[in-house]
């Protein structure tokens, strides 16, 4: 696996050693030749990290739920890089890492598209009663209905980063009006139009009939869709969560349902991944699941791939990494 020419050009770094995170039986990276062309590489899984970290200088987190690096840290002490491939860093983030002069990059720019696609999906299912029909369907029901206009709709969009901004373009492209909850309030964005503050929220919630959660997950965005924030919003108001599970106060959400005080939630996510079997999820009629699955569309894997090959060579040659986390905040800021 080793690439034994050191000899490297003005501002290049010697051949960094880089270890692989892989979990049991996932597929290795597509282009793994190509990485071990330009790196020393060590594959390990979790309970190997500790000991295959010692002297790395890059870590990619191609199991990219994984939290080991926590436990290995106290053997990773050359370390100067974290890959994580995914866009969510929150798994794998603890205070040492975050205080320390490691670059995190992520997968930022990859799930843009898809997931926006995926949101669109989910609020024209809702609107246009798919799930009800297919239901219908299995039961042998005919039954006609009428249905909810989508164009003209009010979205509010939790997280104005690129994939809540791939969002709100693609819904305002069919007719919606979309407004967005962020950090930095604005009032002539040219996504969103108006972006409130994250403080805001449940003053905000009342205008909309989609309310869409894509904010990473971090110490001020856990649970931010509370209680307050679900009483305020209409009985007709959908709920779609392609963030993270633990934006939502669970409880909270399965008893508004429960009392149909908002319509419907379409939820990629959850707090506790795979879904126990005895949560009460699995058997409301007005909750529509998936497993995590809204970014991940054929090919999905090749270009985690690729994105960290292409990072890895700008590291080689000395150039700056791109989609750097602000490991304070959590996420690659934008702004």
């Amino acid at each position: 696996m080793s690439n034994t020419n050191n000899q490297s050009p003005a501002g290049a770094r010697p051949t960094p050693r880089v270890v692989i995170l892989v979990a049991e039986g996932q597929a290795r990276p597509y282009n793994l030749a190509d990485i071990e062309s330009r790196a020393d590489v060590v594959l390990t899984d979790a309970a190997g990290l500790p000991e295959a970290s010692r002297g790395a200088d890059v870590l990619f987190l191609w199991d990219f739920f994984s939290s080991a690096l926590k436990d290995a840290w106290p053997h990773a002490n050359s370390l100067q890089w974290v890959h994580v491939a995914a866009a969510g860093v929150d798994a794998m983030m603890f205070d040492e890492l975050r205080s320390s002069d490691v670059l995190v990059t992520n997968a930022h720019g990859t799930f843009d598209r898809p997931i926006a696609e995926f949101v669109l999906a989910s609020i024209l299912a809702h609107d246009k009663q798919l799930h009800l029909s297919k239901s219908m369907q299995q039961q042998g029901l005919w039954q006609h209905r009428e249905l909810t206009r989508t164009e003209g709709s009010r979205v509010l969009v939790v997280g104005t980063g690129g994939i809540g901004r791939a969002t709100a373009r693609l819904l305002r492209a069919v007719g919606l009006e979309v407004q967005g909850i962020g950090r930095t309030p604005r009032e002539d964005d040219p996504d969103f139009g108006i972006i409130h503050a994250s403080a805001e929220l449940a003053r905000h919630a009342a205008w909309a009939d989609h309310l869409v959660l894509i904010a990473p997950l971090t110490d001020q965005t856990r649970k931010m869709v509370n209680a307050d924030v679900l009483s305020a919003m209409k009985p007709t108001a959908h709920v779609v969560n392609v963030g993270r599970g633990a934006l939502v106060d669970e409880e909270a959400l399965i008893k508004v349902l429960r009392e149909d005080r908002i319509a419907a939630a379409s939820l990629d996510v959850f707090t506790e991944e795979p879904l126990p079997a005895v949560h009460p999820f699995w058997k409301m009629d007005n909750v529509h699941m998936s497993a995590h699955m809204c970014g991940d569309v054929l090919g999905w894997r090749d270009a985690l791939a690729d994105q960290f090959l292409a990072n890895l060579e700008r590291w080689s040659s000395g150039q700056d990494l791109t989609n750097v986390v602000d490991k304070e905040r959590g996420y690659v800021s934008t702004s």
